[in-house]
Order: C-alpha cells, then structure tokens, then sequence
C-alpha cells in the first residue's frame, strides 16, 4: 500500500496533480503546532516559480525608479488618525474579503506607493501621544507636550499665560504655504475644531478649548480665544479657501436652530458662521456655506465654484461611513477640495484626516475601524488619480498606533473579524483574531473567559460590537508604536529610514519650497537658465538668495 501511494504521488506530480495528505495530521498539542485549514491557496503560490517571479518583477520595477527632485507644486498630506500598522493590515484584509477573495495579498492604495518610512510619535512629556500633541509634531515640525496645540514645549498644559506668549506659538506647514502664495485647505470626518485639524491653524494650551464654552472664564478675561474663534477670526485660518468636516456646533449659539434642527455650544451669541460670512463679504470674494452632501454636490458641479468654501455636515463628529445618511463621504470631500485649491497657479497643500479610525479604535468597534480605514484609502486613490505625480507630493501617515493587535494562527482567508478557526484556548474557548490589549469590552467575567460566539452581536456583525479587551477602561487607549509614512511625488525618497515625526512637514516644505533652504529646482526653468549661463552656483543657499534679492533690487531701481 505504502508503494502504491508513493506512485501515486510521484506519478500526480509529474503529471501536476497534487494530492491531500492520505493520511490526517493528528491535533497539536502546543500553540506552534497549529495545522492550518484555509478554504483553499491560489494554485500558482504554491508554486516557488511564483514567488521568484513576483520578486523579480518588484525588484526589476525598483531598479527602474529615478530620483523625482521637481519642485512639487503642491502638497497633501493624509493623516489616518489612529492607524497602526496593525489596522493596516487588517483594513487590506477586510477590503478583500469584502470582494470574496482570502484577502491576505490584498494591497489598499497608499501601500502602492513607492517609498515607506517609519515615524517616532511619542510627545516630549508622554511616551504614548496623544493627536494634539502629534498634530504640533507633523504640521508643525516642533515636539511639544501632550494636549498642546501648536505651541512649543515651553507651555503648561491648560495655562493661558503660555497660550499667550507669542514666542511658544509654533506656525504649520499651512502657515508657510501661505507665505509662499499658496492656497490651503483642510478636509477631516472630525470636528474641524478637534485636535488633528487644529493644528493647521490653532495655537492653544489645552485640546479641549474647542469653544468658548470649554475655556474656563479666567482664561477667557485674560483674552485666551476657543479653536473655532481661531480658525473663523484669525489667520491662517481664515485665509483658508477649503474647511470641510463636522463640528458645527462650536460654530454656533447654544440655542436650537430651526433649520439644522441642532444646539450650538458658544455662551457668547456670536455665530461665527455668520462671521465667516461678512469676513468673505468684507474680501469681496466668492464663498459658499454647505451642511450636506447634496449641497457639497451643487458646488462641486457648478460651472462657477465658490473662492471660499466652508462645510459643517454634523453638529458634532461626521457619522461613520456605515451610518451615514447624505453625508459627503471623505473621498468626495477630497475630489472637491482638490477641485477648488487647483485653480491657484502657484499651488496648493491640502491636510486630510481620517478622523473617525480613532474613534471607533476607542470604542473596540473594529468593524467600524477598518471600513473607515478603506474609506480613507479610497481618498488616498482618488487624490493620487486627480493629480500628477511629476509636481505633487503626496504622503500619507498615522499621528499614533492604537493597542489593537491580529493574532492567533488562523488559518489562510479566515473572516478577520471572526474567531481562530485553527484552535480555541486553553480554557476551551474560542477567541477572535483581532482584539485590544485595553478597551471596553472585558474579557472575562466570573465564569472565566467570555465566548464571543454566544454574543448575538458578534454573530451578526453589528457595526458597534466592541471587541475583547485584556484591560477594561472606559476609552481604549493609542499605541506607542512607531507608525508608517507613505510618499509619493516630488522628492518622495526623502521619506525613507526612521525618524522623528516632527521632520515630516520640514521635508514636505524641502520638496515644495516653503523653506529657506531650497534646492535648485525651487527656481523655474528660466531662472535657472539665466543664471547658469552666467556663471552662478545652481546651489543656493540663503546668503545667495539674499545676493539675488539686492541684485534684483539694484536692477529695479536703475529702471524705475
């Protein structure tokens, strides 16, 4: 019989046929002797033809990448908040199922891109960030303290003196864009006023001061101002052409609008949506104030678009992608900023935020986490199909990890929001592939470890099912792992390696030339051609630029 099988076996695969073990592997008695059981492997993997195929491929397309050292036009960054590599690899996988396919090869969109580095998140006082203090890190390019908002680390948390003191304020890549003549916009699924957004415009000693019914009345008579108020009255804020996202109630009075059938928060009467208004009206320029998605869309396909645009869809954060009801999704809210900020011939830098990954992270809804991660990756496709990689610099990163990890030993294919399928625990029990070191779902209770398969909310995937935790709180906690950095554009090479966060926004300034330390190509071609002919270093530094400037100012005056 042992002959006989050998033949078989031998004959199967001269032949290309293989066969299942004969004979069944007996039950593991250790963790690592687990026995996988995937539904099935693409015949092609099995293979080691295929894998030194696609190595080579990857390898040969590597070689064929030139270094892009164009000035980049403009600039987009994309923050997924809360996205750890774990979430990464989850949300790839959940996307692929979704499309009925094992889902472990499948790739989201900003994994394409060609460079990847790692970022260090902690803040200056916190080994584990949180998003206002990363927000300082990669918007501004200054570390600061935990809760801190565009100020240096020379501040006491929730102090209005330091708010005040002008020299701790730390300006973002926003700021410098405008400097350099460049539209700005920002686009999130928070509130415009919360953390992550706040750092393109905000300078505040405490994350929750998001109006003015937040700041204590010390604070307020020393004449420290809520985020909204920034954002509405001062620049760079109101020289932002596109704001999109929820939060409109810092915006308004705390009475009931009849219209939006929503309560504001502000104490003191003043609507600064109004405000926002007369400060458009008093510029003489266009502008436009949406509060859903079928008013979004009337902008968007107007033959006249507005030069301002503001949009509130949610009295508080966006609805999740899953729950949301004429709410634009961030994908268009992307498509319709990108649309506006173009028509400025010098440029534009955009911030995008998944915002909404976090949250439901906080909550251990990790359904809900990983559909807003493929949402998010759907912006980051749209931004990279509407734009040319030759001038636009685009990266795409995380402001911190979350306590969310994939583990077990499932098998191939296995439902990533499901159980193990290869074994249960050593107390008999079954336990799910993705579950949260903290969170607000026990693990246990006085019987022992809780079976998640007798949950009728698990059963049947309701979106807000919280998933097993080690460690009960009330808020799952971030992570302090490093996270990834994808770029893609103009001098996207200088995104590789690790480093700290708060060098993302200096390089992004490097390729886009925000900064005084230009490279060559921050010249047009006929500049360079001019001055190259004649002899001048195609290097320049500050004290060149500065000889350029008086030569320039002599020749003016000789002319006037």
């Amino acid at each position: 019989m042992f002959t006989i099988l050998c033949v078989l076996t031998t004959v199967g695969a001269v032949q290309g046929i293989y066969f299942d073990d004969a004979v069944s592997t007996p039950k593991p008695k250790k963790v690592l002797d687990t026995v996988m059981n995937p539904s099935y492997i693409p015949a092609d993997e099995k293979h080691g033809s295929y894998w030194r195929k696609t190595a080579s491929e990857v390898l040969k397309s590597k070689i064929k990448e030139t270094i892009n050292t164009n000035k980049a036009k403009n600039g987009i960054m994309f923050i997924g908040d809360g996205m750890s590599l774990a979430t990464v690899m989850a949300a790839r996988t959940f996307a692929g199922q979704l499309e009925r396919e094992l889902g472990e090869d499948n790739v989201l969109d900003f994994e394409k891109f060609p460079v990847t580095g790692l970022a260090r998140t902690y803040c200056i006082d916190a080994q584990v960030p949180d998003s206002a203090c990363t927000a300082t890190s990669y918007l501004t390019g200054v570390k600061t303290k935990y809760g801190v908002i565009g100020l240096d680390g020379n501040v006491t948390r929730g102090s209005c003196y330091s708010q005040l003191h002008k020299g701790n304020w730390s300006p973002s890549i926003g700021q410098w864009a405008l400097a350099n003549g460049l539209d700005v916009g920002l686009v999130t699924t928070t509130r415009v006023t919360h953390a992550s957004p706040a750092g393109m415009y905000a300078h505040t000693s405490e994350r929750n001061w998001e109006s003015d019914a937040d700041v204590p009345a010390e604070c307020l008579s020393l004449g420290c101002k809520d985020i909204a108020y920034q954002l509405i009255t001062s620049n760079p804020g109101r020289q932002f052409k596109v704001i999109m996202g929820g939060g409109r109630r810092e915006f308004t009075p705390n009475v009931t609008n009849p219209l939006t059938n929503s309560t504001g928060k502000r104490l003191d009467g003043i609507d600064l949506i109004d405000l926002w208004h007369e400060d458009k009206v008093d510029l003489n320029a266009t502008h436009q104030y949406v509060t859903d998605r079928s008013e979004l869309m009337k902008v968007f396909n107007s033959d006249d678009l507005p030069e301002y645009l503001l949009g509130l869809f949610q009295n508080d954060h966006m609805d999740y992608h899953l729950k949301a009801n004429n709410q634009p999704t961030l994908e268009e809210m992307v498509e319709v900023a990108i649309k506006m900020l173009s028509r400025n011939d010098k440029g534009y830098f955009l911030f995008v935020e998944g915002g909404r990954i976090d949250h439901a992270h906080h909550d251990s809804y990790a359904h809900l986490a990983l559909d807003e991660t493929v949402e998010y990756a759907k912006a980051v496709k749209k931004a990279k199909e509407l734009t040319n990689e030759a001038e636009t610099l685009i990266v795409v990163s995380s402001d911190h990890a979350h306590t969310m990890t994939v583990a077990g030993y499932p098998s191939r294919g296995n439902d990533i929001l499901g159980v193990v399928d290869t074994a249960k625990g050593a107390d008999g029990v079954p336990y799910t592939t993705l579950s949260y070191a903290n969170g607000k779902a026990t693990s246990f209770n006085e019987a022992g470890r809780i079976d998640v398969t007798l949950h009728s909310e698990f059963s049947n995937r309701e979106l807000e099912y919280s998933y097993p935790s080690l460690v009960p709180l009330d808020s799952e906690t971030h992570g302090g792992e490093d996270v990834a950095v994808f770029a893609s554009g103009p001098w996207q090479h200088l995104f590789t390696s690790s480093y700290e966060q708060s060098v993302i926004p200096h390089m992004m300034a490097y390729a886009m030339c925000l900064g005084d330390n230009p490279h060559e190509n921050c010249m047009s071609k006929h500049q360079r051609a001019f001055w190259t002919s004649n002899g001048f270093n195609m290097r320049p530094n500050k004290y060149y630029l500065l000889s350029l400037y008086v030569v320039i100012l002599l020749v003016s005056k000789i002319y006037m």
